[in-house]
């Protein structure tokens, strides 16, 4: 067998053609997109939690190696019930994201396949790479079962390959990023090298103090809750956020406050904990609650909280 130089091996890098394009996630509510967004470029920037429809906007993930960059898209569960203005919207992101990227990933849950997911199905482009991502796998105790679920799923759609991942444990996800890799175009970056979001961090910290608010109120507080930053400083190195989370309700307004001011003290410190660790520095964090009955069904609104 012939050795290769170090030199050898260094001109042989050279030569490998980089890689870029936007790889669009999509799939029913609750299937796992976020999190698996999060585990495809190695940190949290979209939030998750078990309520479905946690994701509203398109988000742009980054993920940049020395041969390619990954500009993953994550997109709201595509919804077939409960079509108010602000759902119709967030259908409105899937459809349109659907139409600029290069490669998209079908996530599935793992065993779970029904007339929702067929719905999305029927959205996605015959002329366009579409991967079949089974998630969850860590849930499903006999492996075997996998094949024949995956096999029933590809008689509806021609896929490009099937990766089974478990998101939440980021078991495979290697394996998906290389399975995306060679589906990419040969392109130049699209963003700086140290990317990891096309959003800023006033967005994102709406965004975790809306994590929060789900994370901590269960099933109680409806599906209708928006996160408002109404200030947002700079102050050395720490940051000054001022922010106001409007529910449609008095009563629901009661159920975030909870007894003594303790449940909305826990998401306030648990939002700033988060906010610490994703912007690498000092938070002081107010929060607010503010009602504003309808706002999910107000176009203008809507408009107004910045929703596509």
């Amino acid at each position: 067998m012939t050795e290769i130089s170090h030199d050898d091996q260094h001109d042989a890098g050279q030569d490998v053609p980089f890689r870029c394009g936007y790889v669009a996630i999509v799939g029913r509510p609750n299937v796992g997109k976020s999190t698996l967004l999060n585990h495809l470029i190695g940190q949290k920037i979209s939030i998750t939690s078990r309520k479905a429809q946690t994701t509203r906007h398109r988000i742009h993930g980054i993920f940049t190696d020395e041969h390619s960059q990954f500009v993953f898209v994550d997109t709201p569960g595509f919804q077939t019930k409960h079509l108010n203005a602000l759902n119709r919207g967030m259908n409105r992101v899937v459809t349109t994201s659907l139409r600029d990227v290069q490669v998209v990933l079908y996530v599935l849950e793992a065993m779970r396949y029904d007339e929702r997911d067929k719905e999305v199905l029927k959205l996605l482009p015959k002329d366009q790479p579409v991967i079949l991502v089974i998630n969850k796998i860590d849930e499903v105790a006999d492996k075997g079962k996998l094949f024949d679920f995956a096999e029933r799923v590809a008689e509806d759609f021609n896929f490009t390959s099937i990766v089974p991942v478990s998101a939440k444990l980021g078991k495979k996800v290697d394996e998906l990023r290389e399975a995306i890799r060679g589906l990419l175009p040969e392109s130049e970056m699209i963003y700086e090298e140290d990317d990891i979001t096309d959003r800023n961090e006033r967005f994102l910290a709406s965004e975790l103090l809306r994590e929060k608010v789900f994370r901590f109120t269960g099933d109680e507080l409806p599906y209708s809750v928006s996160v408002v930053i109404e200030q947002f400083k700079m102050e050395g190195t720490m940051r000054r956020i001022s922010a106001a989370i409007l529910v449609d309700k008095d009563a629901h307004k009661a159920m975030l406050i909870g007894k003594k001011g303790e449940k909305l003290k826990e998401i306030a410190t648990q939002a700033r904990l988060d906010m610490e660790k994703l912007f690498d520095g000092k938070v002081f964090l107010e929060v607010f609650i503010k009602v504003r009955s309808g706002w999910a069904d107000s176009a203008q609104m809507l408009k107004t909280l910045g929703y596509e």
